[in-house]
Order: C-alpha cells, then structure tokens, then sequence
C-alpha cells in the first residue's frame, strides 16, 4: 500500500511528456488559424484580379468600335470572355458570370426612371392617373431601374457586374461548415462610354389612364 502511495506521488509529479499534451490543445487552433490566413491571402488575391480584370475590360469596350482579342461575337460576350480568361489564370476552375446594363448618366444607376408628369405628386408612377415618365431603356413599360441591357452607346454610363465562383484553395469548410467549398465574389465598376456620337434621348411616355 505504501508502495503504491509513493508510486502514485511520483506519478503526480513527473512532467515529462508535458510539453506534448500541451501541444496537442494548441495545434488545432493554431493550424486552423495558419489555413485561414492563407485561404484569406487567396481570396483577396482572387478579388484584386478580377477587380482588375473587369476595370480594364469596362475601359477597352468605352470606346465606338471596341478591339478585345479575345472569342465572342458582341461586345458583351467578347468582355465576360476577357475578364473570364485573366480570372482563371488564379482561379482556374471559376466561373464568371458578367451583366452589362447602361444608363443615361451615373445619377440613374439603380433608380426609377424619371417622372415626367405627376398628377397626384405624390412621387411615384401611377398608371391610373396617366403619369408621363422618360422611358430610358425604350420597352415601353416604366421601370424601377432605369438600365437598359448590353453597353449602350455614344457618351452612356455603363453598369458591369461581374460574379465569380471558385472552389476554395483548402478544405475549410470541413473545419468550418458556415464557410462553404466556393469562394463567391461579385464585383462593380461603371464607365462612360466615350462621346463618339450624340447621345440618344429617351421618348417620354404617358400612361393611358384609368
């Protein structure tokens, strides 16, 4: 009994192998950390090439008659081409999804086409009460966004949204299931196209009216 007394006081304090207990609390985090910062650097890294991909493609189509050497047969196939091809240089399994919507001026980006008329004034289109509104994308129909697809024309304001999805450079999400396997990214940028011509003007449109 006293044997096993001593044997067991011994035990208590003897720290050797210490050092690796307390290592195995810390590694987890600690590696978790390491992957985290890199896939981080990885992501940012992803975002400035695009970003810069989509600045450069917006400033080549700007101009009358666009020369991008790259496949499509518009314009706007010939920029998602071009803004695709820099993308997957560091992301090579990524889809790129661009949009293209022109305005008459930055001003109109994301708003309502103009009223013309407001009887009521109350601030807002009403069909019943014959408002008149400037039909900025030509269909005819008053729209609560102004834009209208493709890069529009001589001195336009042109929206190019540009999405991307790519499967992640590690596995964090095994670690961290909120993460997700793809980094998604979206990006802006809005360009005036130059004055090769004279800007169109958009018809103004009355509502029959109830």
């Amino acid at each position: 009994m006293i044997g096993l007394e001593k044997f067991i006081q011994r035990f208590r304090r003897d720290e050797n192998g210490a050092a690796i207990v307390e290592f195995a609390f810390v590694a987890g985090p600690m590696v978790l950390l390491l992957l985290g910062g890199i896939e981080l650097g990885y992501d940012s890294y992803v975002r400035s090439t695009m970003q810069g991909a989509l600045n450069d493609a917006a400033r080549t189509a700007a101009v009358e008659f666009p020369i991008i050497d790259v496949d499509g047969d518009t314009v706007e196939e010939q920029v998602e081409n071009m803004i695709r091809e820099t993308v997957q240089h560091v992301a090579p399994n990524a889809t790129v999804k661009v949009t293209q919507k022109s305005y008459f001026d930055f001003s109109d980006i994301g708003n309502p086409e103009k009223l013309m008329t407001d009887h009521n004034s109350n601030g807002e289109f009403d069909a019943a009460d014959g408002d008149c509104w400037e039909d900025a994308n030509n269909n005819g129909a008053y729209d609560t966004d102004a834009g209208k697809t493709g890069n529009g024309g001589a001195d336009d304001v042109v929206l190019y949204t540009a999405s991307v999805s790519t499967p992640r450079l590690l596995p964090l999400d095994g670690f961290l299931p909120s993460v997700g396997p793809n980094l998604d990214l979206t990006l802006k940028t809005a360009v005036r196209n130059q004055p090769y011509s004279t800007q169109a003007a958009a018809p103004v449109i009355c509502a029959e009216g109830g």
